[in-house]
């Protein structure tokens, strides 16, 4: 399916956020998501449906100084 992930249409097989994560390489890392403007907190990532269509934001923190 189709959706935007961090403002870039892309093709996705994963159903659930926490799928889509994996396929889009956020597999061992700490991350921030949200759901068409909405946070999604880690552990409801499992249970998160996504649809064709649907904006999902993935934030990692920098480490810098």
């Amino acid at each position: 399916m189709r959706i935007i992930v961090n403002g870039t249409p892309r093709d996705v097989t994963g159903r659930v956020l926490s799928e889509i994560l994996v396929e889009c390489g956020y597999r061992h890392r700490h991350v921030a998501t949200a759901l068409n403007g909405e946070f999604v907190h880690q552990h409801l990532r499992q249970d998160t449906a996504v649809r064709p269509g649907d904006r999902v934001e993935i934030v990692a923190p920098n480490a810098g100084g």
